[in-house]
């Protein structure tokens, strides 16, 4: 009897787990250079999307130490659509609070933020689109950041 709690508490858990990101219809990471972040340097993501009725939540990820220098961080992000049309916007996004806390989730010096980007955002075209993010403070090369991502999620 025991051992039939024990498995069924274990299905019930991994149904959880897989179940709760039903939302989510492209997520990606990717990794900085360990020496910074060149100010040249462009991050691109390439994806498919096929839904073009639902709308969507746009998030950025960004994973930065806990020896990044500032409480922000001004990006350049590009997206590029299947039908040649490209939007170019610049964002701030604010990592740390007045007080110098950190924000985000954090374990051994590293701080995950998971930042709404654009809310309810139609994709009116099927095929490829291209998400182009480089950064835009003023160093040569940012130290401090370890990660930057995207994250497409439906918004039901």
């Amino acid at each position: 009897m025991k051992q039939f709690f024990y498995l069924f508490l274990c299905i019930l858990l991994m149904a959880g787990i897989f179940s709760c990101d039903r939302k989510r219809v492209f997520e990606s990471y990717y990794e900085l250079d360990k020496k910074g972040w060149h100010k040249d340097s462009v991050v691109v993501f390439n994806l498919t999307l096929t839904d073009t009725i639902k709308n969507n939540n746009l998030y950025l990820n960004i994973r930065n130490k806990g020896t990044y220098a500032y409480s922000n961080l001004w990006l350049f992000l590009t997206i590029g659509s299947p039908d040649g049309a490209i939007r170019t916007d610049t964002v701030e996004f604010t990592l740390a609070e007045p007080s110098g806390k950190w924000k985000g989730s954090g374990v051994g010096g590293l701080h995950d933020n998971h930042i709404l980007y654009k809310k309810s955002v139609y994709f009116p075209h099927k095929g490829n689109y291209t998400f182009s993010i480089k950064q835009g403070m003023r160093d040569n090369v940012l130290e401090g950041i370890r990660d930057i991502g995207i994250r497409i999620e439906k918004t039901y």
